[in-house]
């Protein structure tokens, strides 16, 4: 079998960025995708879902968004952009590939799906993991709560929730859009660690995501310098800012633990609740990969979206790799390409030293 320059798992956004960046190098590769279209996690999404970034940042390298550039597009509208950005640049994916394992085995990569599909390869970029396995704090007494128990990944809409009492936990954009939506058809808290950096959404009649571009914030590679801060902003969208307004959602710390039939509050009020989302994130799943490419946490070694432990390895579309914007779809394109350019020194690089010994 020969071998290919790289193998790209995932055709989710990070996948598909990463794949035209080593297309654009005419560098010979396949892109592994577990499920049966390129939308990455997009179709799972709340029905309501729109993005808060404005369509001309939202698109990948290459191929921007039709209509009008100032509008925020949807669920459906983004996993539909994605599709059709894998059919225009007609990239080599292998839909049903869901990958069990990754081997390094001297100079090169074994890719191995459940299915026993085999790849080799001289790179491997994992563009998979991000949102694939939610994250559910486990709480004081939640074994004894009674209730409704969700992650925001399984929510979709807020029909049926009316009439309930629920809690939504979190303070990120996904858990004030859910709480604000729910609001209309039931009786919400918002329960935060910390209060959310709410910012508009268009300070001085400009999209904030526009004043972000502007000043170059997002474009320093924070990553370099070590942990990136969490630094996104609560994007107060018209409909979110009328609902705090109007106090459902009301915004409170977070509860101190379960009771069987709802929750204890910081002041020691119990309060019975039908429902608590959480709306807490995802941790990462790179369990097809090698035990030594993670660390404890079971997070990526890596700087950059580049291996410290096995060369060759490259990671893209994680929360925080290179700059704040680093895991939103508006940093896709540019950490894919920091990560396509250095694997492809890599392969010069690693060509050279091998004929060099032979």
């Amino acid at each position: 079998m020969t071998a290919l320059d790289a193998v790209v798992i995932g055709a989710g956004a990070a996948g598909l960025a990463a794949a035209y960046g080593v297309q654009r190098r005419g560098l010979r590769f396949v892109v592994l995708e577990a499920g049966q279209a390129a939308t990455g996690a997009w179709p799972a999404y709340y029905d309501s879902l729109k993005l808060f970034t404005p369509a001309r940042h939202s698109a990948l390298p290459g191929l921007p968004f039709s209509g009008s550039p100032q509008r925020y597009p949807g669920r459906d509208e983004m996993s539909a952009y994605l599709q059709a950005y894998a059919a225009y640049f007609a990239f080599p994916v292998e839909f049903g590939a869901d990958v069990a394992k990754v081997q390094k085995r001297g100079r090169l990569f074994s890719v191995t799906a459940r299915d026993c599909r085999e790849w080799t390869a001289r790179a491997v970029v994992c563009a998979s993991g991000t949102f694939q396995r939610p994250y559910q704090p486990d709480l004081p007494n939640m074994q004894q709560y009674r209730g409704r128990l969700l992650h925001s990944a399984k929510y979709t809409a807020p029909q049926p929730f009316a009439g309930q009492r629920v809690i939504v936990v979190g303070a990120g954009n996904s858990a004030a859009q859910i709480a604000a939506e729910l609001g209309r058809v039931a009786r919400v808290t918002l329960a935060v660690r910390r209060p959310p950096r709410l910012f508009p959404q268009r300070p001085f009649g400009v999209d904030l995501i526009d004043w972000l571009a502007l000043s170059g914030i997002e474009r320093l590679p924070l990553g370099a310098f070590g942990r990136v801060p969490d630094a996104q902003p609560v994007i107060a969208v018209p409909h979110l800012r009328s609902a705090l307004q109007r106090g459902n959602p009301d915004l409170q710390p977070m509860f101190k633990d379960f009771t069987s039939s709802g929750v204890r509050w910081q002041n020691g009020q119990v309060e019975p609740v039908n429902t608590v989302i959480f709306a807490t994130g995802y941790a990462w799943n790179g369990a097809y990969l090698p035990p030594e490419a993670v660390d404890p946490l079971g997070e990526p070694r890596q700087r950059l979206g580049v291996s410290s432990v096995l060369a060759g390895l490259y990671f893209t579309g994680l929360p925080g790799q290179r700059s704040i914007a680093s895991g939103t779809i508006r940093a896709a394109g540019p950490d894919a390409e920091y990560v396509a350019a250095h694997l492809s020194q890599y392969l010069e690089e690693d060509c050279a030293t091998y004929s060099a010994t032979t």
